[in-house]
């Protein structure tokens, strides 16, 4: 059993309940696999593993045993699927992308950007960004992998975007991860408030920065795998502060959530963000994650 601060627990001890919250941080996460319908029709992807399909979506599964090396496996070389946990499958399905002009505002490594392409089925236009020549090198070998060939990567901080006009943006926000605990100990230990509002801080600069450049009628998806209020609902309360014309709308998908926090230290947020999405890992038996659908009326 990892050693837990005393301060992350009395913190986790006011959002939700502590101990099955430490459970579920300690329990490996269960592998999951995306099928790459740009590759191959889910009716046609066989492959030596038990699978089970994951209940909000139609082309994830997850792996029901225990196998090492899914990366060796000539299916996963060809593009055939990616390695993705079930819950990060979530805010593409949110966004739902058509044959449209979109922009990933923070894309690599690439598995929301796959996915996006994927239910786009290759048309339109993809804008797969990112901020470091390093996070674009594994971006793209992965876009060529699944066979992605309406995406153009771009090079940029996210939050110098200025004057475009796009039909749907997914802001994946760079976060403090303690959403993915259970994949990563060492969060525990890295975990501290001042860290967590340094985040916040560029957060809001990124969800401002893509929301002045959505189309009107546009659609804007936010997400982080951080449990964080100040991450989260914080940041969708500042942004519907700041826009009049800011519209959340509600997520409907097949599985189990937590209310959204409305009431966290001295902050009273909009009774709106209950429209959000929050996953704990107790939820769901998945990372904890955070996504809220955004229109721009």
């Amino acid at each position: 059993m990892p050693e837990f601060k005393q301060n992350f627990l009395d913190h986790y001890a006011e959002l939700t309940d502590i101990e099955t919250f430490k459970e579920y941080c300690v329990k490996p996460v269960k592998k999951s696999i995306r099928v790459n319908t740009l590759k191959i029709p889910v009716k046609d992807f066989k492959i030596d593993l038990k699978l089970k399909k994951i209940p909000w979506t139609d082309f994830g599964f997850y792996i029901e045993e225990e196998r090492i090396g899914l990366g060796n496996l000539p299916e996963h070389q060809l593009g055939y699927f990616y390695m993705q946990e079930s819950a990060s499958m979530i805010p593409p399905l949110v966004l739902d992308p058509k044959d449209e002009v979109i922009l990933d505002m923070c894309a690599s490594p690439g598995s929301k950007t796959t996915e996006l392409a994927q239910l786009m089925e290759n048309k339109g236009l993809l804008i797969a960004n990112d901020y470091k020549i390093p996070r674009l090198k594994s971006l793209s070998i992965n876009l060529q992998r699944c066979g992605v060939s309406n995406a153009v990567v771009t090079l940029m901080e996210g939050r110098f975007f200025k004057d475009q006009n796009f039909d749907k943006i997914l802001v994946d926000a760079p976060c403090s991860g303690t959403g993915t605990i259970r994949k990563s100990l060492r969060t525990l230990k890295e975990w501290n408030l001042n860290t967590v509002k340094r985040i916040a801080g560029t957060q809001r600069q990124l969800i401002k920065t893509a929301f002045e450049n959505l189309k009107i009628n546009g659609t804007l998806v936010y997400s982080t795998c951080s449990l964080e209020p100040e991450e989260n609902e914080g940041i969708i309360n500042y942004l519907l502060e700041e826009y009049e014309n800011a519209k959340l709308e509600k997520i409907n998908l097949n599985l189990k959530s937590s209310k959204p926090i409305l009431d966290y230290k001295e902050n009273k947020y909009s009774s709106e963000i209950n429209k959000c999405l929050r996953l704990w890992p107790q939820d769901n038996d998945t990372d904890g994650f955070f996504v809220a659908k955004i229109k721009k009326v």
